[in-house]
């Protein structure tokens, strides 16, 4: 231990503590029934190096071993066979936690599940929870950082993205980037939520769009319809724009005006106009 009271290891990896951690990490990887690519995904690195580790050709440099024993919840003494699971010495030194107990130790991974059936080289399943800031990568995926076809977690990237930052073709999230794209911060081609950004449509408190925007405070180029509307046509309270038309006007005067300009106005922005008035 040196004066920070971090825990520094200085672990032997030739000869006979070389051979007892290949042996170690094989059997430990089996009792899991995990192949050498899915431990190899846990680490970000190859089967083919998982597979060097195994047969004593090389050895882990000491970011990968922490990361190792974090796995495998052993101490590195233990991984390496110089101390029996179960049996280290004394009580933890004082800055030790389960979650970081080396200098540039991950948080520990408390649950993690990788299916062995695979789709497009993907994992189809693929869960890691309470712990590590790589990109789980699955055809479903859920972490802290998930890319797949269907992500959850706090960063999602997929087909199909729930999570806090999400980005995909459906995209729901605290901010949410893609083409249908819900969230407190919406940008996408139709984008709904407290500040929604949007291609074709946005729907929002404060709303702006290419074609229809609609909500509290609404700016499109096209039709804006909203309590304060801005746009060629503007529909609200308080309106600005080449045509306005108030909280009395007749909706089917102001959808005809509508056509008349842009007709190729999808008959979506027919029911805002109904709800408006």
């Amino acid at each position: 231990m040196d004066g920070s009271g971090l825990v520094c290891y200085d672990v032997p990896m030739k000869g006979e503590y070389g051979m007892q951690f290949a042996e170690n990490l094989m059997a430990l990887r089996r009792s899991r029934g995990w192949s050498q690519e899915d431990l190899g995904d846990r680490l970000g690195v190859s089967r083919q190096t998982v597979s060097k580790w195994e047969t004593g050709q090389t050895t882990p440099e000491l970011e990968k071993l922490i990361e190792l024993a974090a796995v495998f919840d052993l101490s590195i003494d233990e991984l390496v066979g110089r101390e029996a699971a179960g049996e280290r010495s004394g009580p933890p030194p004082v800055g030790y936690s389960p979650a970081t107990d080396c200098v540039g130790c991950r948080r520990r991974v408390y649950y993690e599940y990788i299916s062995p059936r695979r789709l497009w080289g993907l994992p189809l399943v693929h869960v890691r929870l309470g712990g590590g800031d790589r990109p789980v990568r699955g055809i479903i995926a859920v972490g802290n950082v998930a890319v797949g076809l269907v992500s959850l977690g706090g960063v999602g990237v997929g087909l199909i993205s729930l999570a806090g930052v999400g980005v995909g073709v459906l995209a729901l999230g605290a901010v949410g980037l893609g083409a249908v794209s819900i969230g407190g911060v919406a940008i996408g081609l139709c984008a709904a939520g407290g500040v929604a950004v949007g291609q074709w449509l946005a729907v929002g408190g404060v709303a702006a769009s290419s074609q229809l925007a609609t909500g509290g405070v609404v700016l499109s180029k096209q039709l804006a319809i909203g309590r304060v509307a801005a746009g060629h046509i503007a529909v609200g309270v308080e309106t600005d724009g080449f045509l306005t038309f108030g909280p009395g006007s007749d909706p089917v005067e102001v959808w005809r005006a509508v056509k008349a300009r842009f007709p190729r106005m999808w008959e979506v922005a027919r029911y805002f106009l109904r709800l408006k008035f």
